[in-house]
């Protein structure tokens, strides 16, 4: 199963049940995914061909929902926050 927190504009922000515990999100474009980690700070993971121009848009995106994304991440997996 794979929640979808967010869809704003052309994207998508989900994580994949089971695949890691550190704080992360997935975005979907156009079938092209990049993949953010969400702590310490944000940043880009992996890249799979979305291009350069909407990896800016999208890191201002994770960067205004960072708090939101990392709880319903803990809430999915059933962690808190600071655990």
């Amino acid at each position: 199963m794979s929640p979808v927190f967010r869809r704003e504009s052309e994207y998508t922000f989900k994580i994949y049940s089971n695949e890691e515990e550190r704080m992360h999100i997935h975005v979907i474009c156009d079938g092209k995914e990049a993949k953010y980690w969400l702590e310490p700070e944000v940043e880009l993971v992996k890249n799979t061909g979305i291009p350069e121009h909407k990896l800016s848009e999208i890191r201002k995106i994770v960067e205004k929902y960072a708090d939101t994304f990392k709880q319903q991440f803990c809430e999915h997996i059933g962690k808190r926050v600071d655990d």
